[in-house]
């Protein structure tokens, strides 16, 4: 191929709403979001799996694997794969009232009418933070941001899992839900937080096994504060 014809991009995003030929496609929030699409398809690509955190039945955290494809909803290197950055879930558009706000990436079909097959929130965590930067490698730590809209799509996907049986979800929430009168003031919900808690906690132990992806944290580690990437043994 003739180097001239060559355009920028990133390995496994060859239909995207993102022009990489553009310098704004390669802004801070641009590149926070599409470089770890890019790295899930290279790993695919390598024949690598991806750490997959899921809750046990104790509700602690299991540290276990899954296929980048499980990710997407398709083989990443599908030609039929588009990524839609900062695009919303269409499917969840029926669950609320008023905008439904956008999600960091929804991978789509192009085969079957452009449909929806994922949405992921993406993290991309730098390590190590300003705070732990000058301590040896192994007390490294890291910041995560959880922005609304994260919670927004996670209280969505709990909604989803339950729309066709409603019943479910008010079995574990109506006995409190029903005694709040005021969801606006602060302080009116704070003596309700820990019985929510409580329930929802009750909700997922007893459906544990409807868990499904929803952020995908990739770490981009360097040594101390330099620019210099660090390698993972």
């Amino acid at each position: 191929m003739n180097q001239n014809t060559l355009q920028p991009g990133l390995f496994g995003l060859a239909k995207s709403n993102r022009d990489f030929s553009q310098a704004n496609s390669w802004g801070k929030n641009q590149f926070n979001n599409s470089f770890p699409a890019s790295l899930a398809c290279y790993m695919h690509n390598q024949g690598l799996q991806l750490v997959y955190l899921t809750l046990d039945k104790s509700l602690k955290i299991k540290h276990g694997k899954i296929d980048v494809t499980d990710i997407f909803g398709i083989t990443p290197l599908s030609p039929n794969l588009f990524f839609a950055f900062e695009s919303d879930y269409l499917p969840y558009r029926k669950l609320v009232i008023g905008r439904l706000p956008r999600v960091d990436l929804v991978t789509l079909n192009t085969s079957n009418g452009d449909a929806c097959l994922r949405n992921l929130e993406i993290k991309l965590t730098a390590l190590p933070d300003n705070s732990t930067c000058r301590l040896p490698d192994h007390k490294y730590g890291c910041e995560i941001v959880t922005r609304p809209d994260t919670i927004v799509y996670l209280t969505l996907s709990i909604a989803d899992k339950f729309k066709d049986s409603r019943e479910q979800i008010l079995k574990y929430l109506d006995p409190v839900c029903s005694e709040i009168s005021d969801w606006i003031s602060i302080r009116n919900m704070l003596p309700y937080i820990s019985r929510l808690t409580e329930s929802l906690d009750n909700l997922l132990y007893d459906h544990i096994e409807m868990q499904s992806p929803l952020v995908m944290q990739p770490v981009w580690k360097t040594v101390g504060k330099t620019s210099k990437l660090q390698h993972f043994a």
